[in-house]
């Protein structure tokens, strides 16, 4: 932002340069602004679960490696070729943008120095199986999981939807 301003700055004024230049200030302005408020919601947001819980259980996301494209793999038979990897071209362009817009990293780390400082538990779980088990009877199993939204154990037969 800084760099952008200095820029503007030593332009001429009424210029087509200087108008260029102006936009691009008032862009990384409205940039900024988005960032202070997304980083104020999880500052607040943070603050009421702390206040709210002695004890936080997140997962242990690795939220690097979901960000990450498919690694191609490539065609034994004809090089310089690939095979399909599964993914589509476009595949988590879409998921990716949301999960970095969110700020996920950013929450989870302003949670913990909060819940470090206000001497709550802190407790990171392994994210497999945290959406297919059985909170009744532990049971886990991908055919726990009947859509997204729905939840039914295979075993004892409880109903959970997150509606």
């Amino acid at each position: 932002m800084a760099a952008a301003q200095q820029r503007l700055a030593r332009t001429k004024r009424g210029s087509k340069n200087r108008i260029r230049r102006r936009e691009t200030v008032a862009a990384r302005h409205r940039h900024r602004k988005i960032t202070d408020r997304r980083k104020d919601f999880h500052h607040q947001q943070a603050r009421t679960l702390v206040g709210r819980y002695d004890l936080l259980v997140v997962e242990n996301l690795q939220i690097a490696n979901m960000l990450r494209w498919a690694k191609p793999v490539p065609d034994p038979h004809n090089p310089g070729q690939f095979l399909p990897n599964g993914a589509p071209a476009k595949a988590g362009l879409n998921i990716s943008r949301s999960i970095s817009d969110a700020g996920w990293g950013q929450f989870i780390s302003i949670l913990r120095a909060k819940a470090e400082e206000a001497g709550r538990t802190w407790i990171e779980v392994d994210p497999r199986h945290t959406s297919d088990g059985c909170e009744n009877c532990g049971h886990a199993a991908p055919e726990n999981r009947v859509t997204q939204a729905d939840f039914v154990c295979q075993r004892c037969s409880h109903r959970a939807a997150s509606r």
